[in-house]
Parts: structure tokens; sequence; C-alpha cells
């Protein structure tokens, strides 16, 4: 078990993926700060109830560890950050500092071996692969393993239109396949549509 920071957010960072923040938020900016410093991981974990700045929030019970890949200062004061996301936890404590900043003691999930796509579902390896390579931006920080269901599951969660209830119901579920076949409907039913 670790402790680590939250940040609450409305949207789900899956494994491996990329995650652009604006900072304005004194706890964040000093958040982002001591991670820049210390090579530090924070949390991420969708908001259920409350507001992402200020107040309290109720979030999802299972997140994605976040490390700051690159950051540039941006217009207005801002911060601009992009994180890529890294390990699954699940919180088991949560408490508060003085200044707002959500904190949790975490235990991680455990990641299922690398393991191949199914025949049924190799086709989307392909759709990943495709609509990746228009996202020239994004490429330059992608680490690619096509071959790897769980990394394109997430990536396919990513690229498609799906209400984040959904997307958090994709981050839980442990079987990369299973996350695949479920993935493979909706991409069906978006081309029938």
């Amino acid at each position: 078990m670790d402790e680590i920071a939250l940040f609450p957010l409305r949207s789900v960072l899956m494994p491996a993926g990329l995650l652009p923040l604006r900072i304005f938020e004194p706890r964040y900016v000093d958040l982002i700060g001591r991670c820049l410093r210390q090579d530090e991981i924070f949390g991420v974990v969708l908001i259920e109830s409350g507001q992402e700045s200020g107040g309290t929030v109720s979030t999802a019970s299972v997140g994605t560890s976040a490390r700051i890949i690159d950051f540039q200062p941006m217009a207005g004061g801002l911060l601009g950050v992009l994180c890529r996301g890294e390990r699954r936890f699940s919180i088991l404590e949560r408490s508060q500092q003085p200044d707002g900043l959500n904190r949790a003691r975490v235990e991680w999930l455990s990641e299922p071996p690398e393991v191949a796509l199914e025949p049924d579902v190799q086709s989307l390896a392909t759709v990943v692969r495709e609509a990746l390579e228009t996202l020239t931006n994004s490429q330059r920080f992608m680490e690619p393993r096509y071959e790897d269901a769980g990394w394109v599951s997430h990536r396919l969660a990513e690229l498609l239109p799906l209400p984040t209830p959904l997307l958090q119901r994709l981050l839980e579920l442990d079987d990369a396949n299973a996350r695949l076949r479920l993935l493979a409907l909706m991409v069906e039913a978006d081309r029938a549509g």
C-alpha cells in the first residue's frame, strides 16, 4: 500500500494513455512542482459528483497513476502538463490536506501480463493503428504495442466517443480480450449507424 495525491477529473485515464492538463489551482501547482522535482506520481480518478475545481468530490474507487512526461508555461499563468497513465489502483482510504488536496492510501491492482489479441478481435489493432497515425502531436509520446490486447483495448476505449461511466467500467475490467470484444460491438454499431 502507498499513499498518493489524487487529481479528481471528469475523465478517465487509461494505463499508457496520455492526459493533457492545464494547471492553475495553487494546490495542483504545488503538486505538479513536487512531482517534477521528485519524479513522483499522482492518481487520476473519475469524479462521480462534485466539481473539478474546489469543494468536496465523490470519486470512483479505481483510478490510474499518472507521471508527468512534458510541461510548458501557458498564457495567463497556466501550466500545461502532459501525463502518461501507468498503473491502476484501488482506493482504500481517503484524506484531504488543509489546502484541499485529496490524498488516498491505495492498493495497486495487478496488471495481467501482456496477452495477444484473440483472432476475433485482431482487426481492432489495425483500427487503432490507423487512428493513432492521424494524431501527429501525440505520436512522439506513444509507445505502441499493437500486439498487446491490453494496450490496444485501452487506446480504442480512448478513441471511441464513450460516456465516462462506461470508460470507468472498462478501466476496472481485468480481461483485455473481453474489453476488446465489448469495444468491437461498439465499433460495429458505430459503422452500422
